[in-house]
């Protein structure tokens, strides 16, 4: 990739939002599309969690990280901190990779 393109790629980016504010203007969203674009970051955020746990490169891996995500949902569940969810994903993911 070099740098032209990433320079066209970041133009196009801010043309397509710059359209939006143009075709949009100050009109209100219909209400399912406001319901649906409430939605994307959970869903673009769950992508990259089970992206980065179960994949190395193109291979499917199932190893420590896993025990962490789980242990991870479990105290998200719970409504523990956020730091305490990520700490003990954390040090669920390294004591499982120290053992085995």
């Amino acid at each position: 990739m070099t740098w032209t393109l990433v320079l066209w790629l970041a133009a196009g980016a801010y043309a397509f939002k710059f359209l939006g504010l143009v075709v949009i203007g100050s009109r209100p969203l219909p209400s399912p599309l406001e319901r649906c674009l409430d939605l994307v970051p959970a869903a673009l955020l769950s992508a990259l969690v089970i992206t980065n746990t179960f994949a190395i490169g193109k291979d499917l891996v199932i190893d420590a990280r896993l025990a962490g995500v789980a242990v991870a949902i479990v105290a998200a569940s719970r409504r523990a901190p956020f730091v305490v969810v990520v700490f003990l994903a954390a040090a669920t993911t390294a004591l499982l990779r120290q053992v085995t």
